[in-house]
């Protein structure tokens, strides 16, 4: 018998945060924290960050909640910011990850079928993470997200991420491909890069071309200046045909977006896919700050201390068999054996908040905003962590 009025869909840590300022969160005791985690990369700007407080006060003051079925001046205004720092030229607004890539699934499946393609399939990777709506985790690479939800949503086709070579035999056994759907980095895979970095999103684009795929980018993650570029595929020449994104896009406010330039810009017309909460003034308002305020340096910041964060680490665990991964300040930590425990030992011994993913990965995420103290700060309290852990 359960005291929790709460779903059980969570293994909940034994502690509840009363406020957070930049970097730090601060339980009912007065105790701070400093987090490594920002959320799970929502948090860019760090905690109650004084300008996104203020416009999201003054929005619920104004106004919240109109209904699509109106023009909403707000999300035409966040709109443009993003298609003006994405190169991108139409955007949906969603509440979430998820529903920015239910929105290009769907996508995908009106371009098969304007391509007379009756069950159209998409090229998705192994170890990926798209959501947890029937779909979305029909599409991750990830059993133990799938199970008991079966049957799945059928039309995706797994390869191994970074190999373009796999996709090519794919493409060659089966003519019914008409999208290809993938992170520019694996997040809850692992901080997982291709083999060749971001030149394999220019691969992926060639390919696309060629066979005249929707390449589709999910940003939920990498996205928002995480990378330290605003989308992880500036760090190319390239542009997707469909970006997704969400997470840091409203510093905690949730709300999503589903970009689309090219040959997938016309596919949606009206009464195609909507959303009631997708866009509002208030989740627009919010994001448009954040926009705005990523924009006058926190990527910037991000590229600066996440070179500085690796190349730390890789320096003070260079005699341990672990391997740091990543880009920015989206960093992995791959040891060389199960480290789940870490996350308990850090938040009572250290203080900090991490985040342990692919059961052998410390994953951090840190604000944006970090200070070259903090980063230090947050490198030593993690390497004395990590090699307690492994010589004990």
């Amino acid at each position: 018998m359960t005291t929790s009025a709460l779903m059980p869909t969570y293994a909940r840590q034994p502690l509840a945060f009363e406020k957070g300022s930049g970097v730090w969160l601060y339980d009912s005791d007065g105790n701070a924290y400093l987090d490594a985690l920002t959320g799970i990369a929502v948090c860019g700007l760090g905690h109650a960050h004084p300008v996104v407080a203020q416009a999201i006060a003054d929005q619920a003051a104004t106004l919240v909640h109109t209904s699509n079925l109106y023009q909403v001046p707000l999300q035409e205004a966040l709109g443009q910011a993003l298609r003006d720092i994405s190169g991108m030229e139409l955007c949906f607004f969603s509440n979430s990850g998820a529903e920015a890539n239910e929105a290009a699934i769907k996508l995908a499946r009106l371009f098969g079928h304007q391509k007379n393609v009756a069950l159209p399939e998409i090229l998705v990777m192994e170890n990926s993470f798209h959501g947890r709506t029937l779909a979305t985790l029909s599409a991750t690479g990830n059993k133990k997200v799938q199970v008991g939800f079966e049957p799945l949503v059928q039309g995706f086709i797994r390869v191994p991420f970074g190999d373009i070579t796999a996709i090519e035999q794919k493409l060659a056994e089966n003519p019914n491909i008409v999208a290809i759907l993938v992170e520019p980095i694996q997040g809850e895979g692992g901080i997982r890069t291709a083999p060749n970095g971001f030149t394999y999103l220019e691969q992926l684009r060639a390919v696309c071309d060629k066979h005249d795929l929707l390449m589709m980018l999910d940003e939920i993650q990498t996205g928002n200046g995480r990378t330290g570029k605003y989308f992880a595929y500036q760090h190319t020449s390239i542009k997707p045909d469909v970006v997704t994104t969400a997470k840091g896009l409203g510093n905690g406010f949730p709300i999503g977006a589903c970009l689309v330039q090219g040959k997938a810009s016309h596919l949606f017309k009206a009464g195609n896919h909507g959303s009631t909460y997708g866009g509002t003034p208030l989740g627009c308002r919010a994001a448009l700050t954040v926009v705005q305020l990523i924009q006058q340096g926190a990527s910037d910041n991000a590229a600066v201390m996440g070179n500085r964060m690796i190349t730390a680490f890789k320096e003070a665990l260079s005699d341990l068999n672990v391997e740091v991964t990543g880009h920015g300040l989206m960093i992995g930590l791959h040891l060389p054996k199960p480290c789940a425990e870490l996350v308990g030992i850090a938040r009572d011994k250290e203080k900090l908040l991490l985040n342990v993913t692919a059961d052998c990965v410390v994953r951090l995420l840190p604000a944006l905003i970090i200070t070259a103290e903090e980063a230090d700060d947050i490198v030593q309290r993690v390497v004395r962590l990590v090699r307690e852990f492994l010589t004990q």
